[in-house]
């Protein structure tokens, strides 16, 4: 263990000046494992943050020596700290006034959930269930379909929402939104039907389009957003990517940071689906804010975009395993058309934004990369770290092209909890294969890690336990050739979150001068057996110098 002390360079100006002691810490941490994530600090006894920033790391006498008669002292009792974690693909929490799914295990208890919120709605009142669950969780392994849902709910239009990409409709939810079966799946989209060529409620992608459901109000959305934080910071989390808000959203944010309510950093991007080339600076104009706007807590990160669709709709250079392959004809969807993806991609990098792009399969990775390619042209963009969204089945002849953009990642992990699924859709090997984190480290891409919450359980332990182990929650280790060490996974939700938002001069370590974003464990991550990390979560959580969370 490092027992030297060392210390900001305005303290060390501090000690040489004429002022004898240097000045006393906000906060000290001592007695317990700080696991700086620096390679030339390595582990230390105790830390002290000042003005938001780390004053010192070192031993506990040292340390101590920064204690004043205002200094909130805090005795680890030998627990760990790391780095603040994060989450780089963050859309929500879940949960809310939709009914909750999370819990089932079986096709009954999900069926027995719907059927008791209708038999406390209005007959014709929508039913609309949350979207923090899926298929994989449940021992049928598959989804409940229309007939299912007007089984237990035919009076009432029932919208079952399954992650970003999906939703699954009863008879009545097709009839109010005019959906028959006359009706063809649209570009970009997927109608799905029984083997006898009946809809069976399914609407992927582009073909949920006419589906609207209700929106909360401004203010319903800054208490769930305040819910989050707080279920968030008591996870250790210091920083969130929103990947693709509204006007709306970045408002409310806005409005939170400027209030000073954000306990943890957020970095935003707005969404642009759909829109017309001709019409693409119109709409960031009325954004109403420049590219990497900060105030407060809260920064402008980008636009995000999107090409093809998610687990059901993976855009692919070969065909999904059958049945789903058709024969050997369905790829996956591509949810945008080939022009005006390229045509958004240059007005962007034309307006001095960033773009993240939401690419699952590899044909889709080809067409994000021919996209930046040319805006690239026309703009270099080595140093703009634009992103691939997900990035789930890369090819090999597409790491050098990403590495000569400069791009980055965001990984999370969908195998965890979609495994079976995947295995469905694509087959073994790919399904092994989805988003292979040592594969893009050794590629000396950037990377980061995230949940997609709602989409995938929003603990940034089961992100850490899966990327450490490649274990999933029902079909064993998949892929294990593409497992990090612990402290590597570690290492990919701090610094490389930090290098990816531009912040690498200020976050992802506890060293001297970084930022005081940390969180002190419940258990030692690098230590507990593998199968005890997702339950892990913080006891105290910092966030710029400010003790967000403290559960002691």
């Amino acid at each position: 263990m490092v027992m030297r002390v060392l210390v900001t360079a305005g303290l060390l100006a501090a000690v040489g000046s004429c002022s004898p002691e240097p000045p006393p810490a906000d906060l000290i941490l001592h007695n317990g494992r700080v696991i700086t994530v620096d390679s030339g600090l390595g582990d230390v006894a105790a830390l002290a943050a000042r003005a938001g920033r780390v004053q010192a790391v070192g031993s506990d006498a040292e340390v101590l020596r920064l204690r004043g008669p205002d200094t909130h002292v805090v005795d680890l009792g030998g627990r760990s700290v790391v780095p603040g974690l994060t989450d780089n693909h963050f859309h929500a929490l879940g949960g809310g006034p939709g009914v909750d799914l999370s819990g089932v295990r079986t096709m009954a208890d999900l069926l027995d959930a719907i059927a008791a919120r209708a038999a406390e709605t209005e007959p014709g009142e929508l039913v609309v269930t949350n979207s923090n669950w899926h298929e994989g969780q449940l021992a049928e392994q598959r989804l409940p379909l229309r007939d299912d849902l007007d089984r237990v709910a035919p009076d009432h239009p029932v919208v079952v929402v399954r992650g970003g990409h999906e939703f699954i409709l009863n008879s009545a939810a097709l009839s109010r939104w005019g959906i028959d079966e006359a009706d063809e799946s649209p570009p970009g989209g997927r109608i799905g039907r029984y083997d006898d060529g009946r809809l069976n409620g399914e609407l992927v992608d582009r073909a949920k389009d006419p589906v609207t459901l209700p929106a909360r109000t401004a203010e319903d959305a800054a208490a769930r957003f305040l819910e989050t934080q707080a279920v968030m910071n008591a996870l250790g989390v210091t920083a969130l990517r929103i990947p693709g808000g509204t006007p709306e959203q970045y408002t409310m944010l806005r409005r939170l940071a400027e209030e000073d309510r954000l306990t943890m950093r957020v970095e935003f991007l707005f969404r642009l689906r759909g829109t017309p080339v001709d019409e693409v600076r119109t709409v960031v104009a009325s954004w109403g804010v420049p590219p990497d706007f900060t105030t407060g807590l809260l920064s402008v990160g980008g636009v995000k975009l999107g090409v093809d669709g998610g687990f059901e709709g993976g855009w692919m250079r070969e065909p999904y395993e059958e049945p789903w392959g058709r024969g050997g004809t369905f790829h996956g969807l591509q949810t945008i058309p080939t022009e005006l993806f390229h045509g958004t991609v240059r007005e962007l990098s034309a307006l001095g934004w960033r773009v993240a792009t939401h690419a699952v399969g590899d044909a889709a990775i080809d067409l994000v990369l021919g996209a930046y390619e040319q805006a690239d042209a026309a703009t270099p963009m080595a140093e703009r770290r634009w992103t691939i969204e997900h990035g789930f089945i890369p090819a090999p002849d597409q790491f050098e092209r990403v590495r000569r953009l400069g791009l980055t990642v965001t990984a999370q992990h969908h195998l965890y909890v979609a495994a079976p699924s995947l295995v469905d859709y694509w087959g073994a090997v790919r399904a092994a294969l989805t988003t292979p984190l040592s594969r893009y480290i050794e590629e000396q891409i950037p990377v980061s890690l995230g949940t997609d919450s709602p989409v995938i359980p929003h603990s940034p332990f089961a992100v850490l336990y899966h990327f450490a182990t490649r274990g999933t929650i029902s079909a064993g280790t998949m892929g294990a050739e593409y497992a990090v060490g612990r402290m590597e996974a570690l290492r990919t939700m701090t610094t490389g979150y930090a290098y990816q938002v531009f912040a690498e001069s200020e976050r992802g370590t506890l060293a001297p001068a970084m930022a005081a974003d940390l969180t002190v464990l419940s258990g030692d991550y690098l230590a507990v057996p593998d199968a005890e990390i997702p339950g892990l979560t913080a006891v105290i959580t910092v966030v710029d110098g400010r003790i967000v969370h403290d559960a002691r």
